[in-house]
């Protein structure tokens, strides 16, 4: 009998045992797994990110060059290619409307700028979304007691005259064969003063904070378009 319970001990033991390897086996094939998912994930993200920056880099460059040739003076990012153009040279203080001058800018600007863009396809086919962002400074309006009602107040004005521009465009002399698409990319948002431009001293330049700016957003790259099971339209 004695002998019998120690058999079944044994046979037990050896149950568990090959229970326990197959699990470790089991985990360490899913840790291989992922670590290889993981270093083709990230492979990928710096690839993908490297070449969407070149791309947005020579569409930068090709922009600069078709500004300066045409005298147009604004502030382009040379790494995105993204606008900052002064509210002075668009709005008179306070307003919202366009000056003649702001008009006469934005006719010169908007068609080098988009059909640049979508001049080259394999850039314009990563692009997401075109940001048309209104900015203000911090400086007070006057009768407004809270900087709560400061804050909604240049929201209301950054926002106005990022649509005035945004309305403006479209009317320009772009090629009418990408409005759909640039519409389909346009944002308006307005951004009140919570990005001011700081001097190098880090106080805020008030000038330079009342702003326009267009900006450009690249689709996002997740793993599943590394691995070519992302949506497909």
């Amino acid at each position: 009998m004695a002998l019998y319970y120690r058999k079944n001990i044994n046979v037990e033991n050896d149950n568990n045992n090959v229970f326990w390897t197959t699990m470790s086996d089991l985990m360490l094939g899913l840790s291989i797994i992922f670590i290889t998912l993981f270093v083709l994930a990230m492979t990928g993200f710096t690839q993908e990110s490297l070449q969407k920056q070149k791309l947005k880099m020579e569409i930068a460059k090709e922009i600069g060059q078709e500004l300066k040739k045409n005298n147009i003076d604004v502030n382009i990012d040379k790494m995105t290619g993204d606008l900052k153009i002064p509210s002075t040279a668009l709005f008179e203080v306070n307003s919202f409307i366009l000056t003649p001058k702001g008009k006469r800018l934005l006719d010169k600007l908007a068609p080098i700028y988009i059909n640049t863009i979508f001049s080259k396809e394999k850039l314009s086919n990563e692009i997401e979304s075109i940001y048309i962002e209104g900015h203000t400074d911090s400086q007070s309006f006057a009768g407004l007691s809270t900087r709560d009602q400061q804050f909604i107040r240049n929201m209301d004005l950054s926002l106005k005259r990022a649509n005035a521009v945004a309305e403006y465009i479209l009317q320009t002399d772009y090629n009418k064969k990408n409005s759909e698409a640039f519409r389909k990319m346009m944002v308006v948002e307005g951004r009140s003063f919570n990005q001011p431009i700081l001097t190098s001293d880090g106080k805020e330049d008030f000038e330079k904070s009342r702003r326009v700016e267009v900006k450009l957003k690249v689709k996002d790259f997740g793993i599943a378009n590394i691995f070519g099971i992302g949506h497909k339209k």
